[in-house]
């Protein structure tokens, strides 16, 4: 049997159903002009996902490291395929048939492009007010980008020359090893196609705000990777985090406080207003991601108050740089049954 043109990688942590959804969408796949290889890495899981997968007919490796990071799994994965090309997928998507057909097409018109990615969409986005919020954040313009995420089709060759992803990273593996490619001249694409559906399954406020934590900790611990670097990655959105979250974070006590010293409510009417306005003109500048304006307001305000949870993030990291702790996942999802 001739080596395999595509080798599609899941990775999963006790997504039960989900990985079931997930492989029976890969067996769906358009044919891609050659032959594919559908493996599972699976990290600890505690819920029989490695079995559901063996009985679907998949490969699977199963991997227990110390501190379970995405890439770890990632790198599992990739190391143990072997086709030329390798799509990579977390557990919680269901992946469009039409897309590896078209990604191979669009990754073999130039050899300088080592990523192709689409577009990832929420499959319930109107399930809750956080997955309706959450799902433009998928949405961006098609063309050269300067990193994917985690659902992405790469060249093994070039997975081998950068050496894989950073298992030392508990989030944003995937733009840290794609600015370590564009230093080397490989392209990030961007492709206009529906790539996967995504099951975000965020029901509270208490998901929002560890995911929201987890995205601070990448920019922190990113950024400090390149900061004194030609391409100095990262460090814009940190330092903008930083002066954002402060604000908003001082900006509520403050205007409590002026109301009670002046025995006035206009102070936080005041306060209120300025986040309402600001809301709105991010509804504004973000209106091209959808037609719905209640969603783009509720974006709009997420936006803003976002900068909270990911500043606490970027002060856990510095935290932990300081005591010499190694963080591990910080996970905002419940275990599917």
């Amino acid at each position: 049997m001739s080596a395999p043109l595509l080798s599609i990688v899941i990775i999963g942590r006790n997504e039960g159903t989900r990985l079931e959804r997930c492989l029976q969408s890969v067996f769906r796949i358009d044919d891609v002009g050659g032959p594919v290889e559908v493996l599972y890495v699976d990290s600890n899981s505690t819920d029989g996902s490695p079995d559901r997968a063996r009985a679907m007919g998949v490969g699977v490796f199963e991997v227990k490291p110390t501190h379970p990071t995405a890439a770890f799994g990632r790198n599992a994965g990739w190391r143990g395929a072997t086709g030329m090309f390798v799509l990579f997928l977390d557990g919680d998507t269901i992946l469009e048939a039409d897309f590896p057909r078209k990604a191979l097409r669009a990754i073999q018109t130039d050899s300088k492009i080592a990523v192709v990615f689409g577009t990832r969409r929420e499959m319930n986005p109107n399930d809750t007010v956080y997955n309706r919020i959450l799902d433009l954040d998928w949405i961006s313009r098609p063309g050269l980008a300067d990193y994917c995420g985690g659902d992405a089709l790469m060249r093994r060759s070039v997975l081998e020359a950068v050496n894989g992803y950073d298992e030392g990273l508990i989030a944003g593996e995937e733009p840290e090893m794609c600015r370590r490619m564009r230093e080397v001249g490989w392209k990030i694409l961007h492709i206009d196609a529906l790539m996967t559906l995504h099951d975000l399954a965020m029901t509270g406020w208490s998901q929002y705000w560890r995911r929201a934590t987890r995205t601070g900790y990448a920019y922190a611990q990113v950024s400090a990777r390149f900061r004194n670097t030609n391409d100095p990655f990262w460090e814009h959105e940190r330092k903008h985090n930083r002066q954002r979250g402060a604000f908003w974070c001082l900006m509520p006590p403050a205007a409590v406080a002026l109301s009670v010293i002046l025995w006035s409510v206009w102070p936080a009417i005041a306060a209120l207003g300025l986040l309402v306005l600001l809301s709105l003109r991010s509804a504004w500048n973000f209106r091209w991601k959808s037609n719905d304006w209640l969603t783009l307001i509720l974006y709009g305000f997420h936006s803003h108050i976002q900068h909270i949870p990911i500043l606490i993030g970027q002060r856990q990291y510095d935290r932990d740089v300081r005591n010499g702790v190694r963080r591990g996942l910080i996970e905002y999802k419940e275990a599917a049954r």
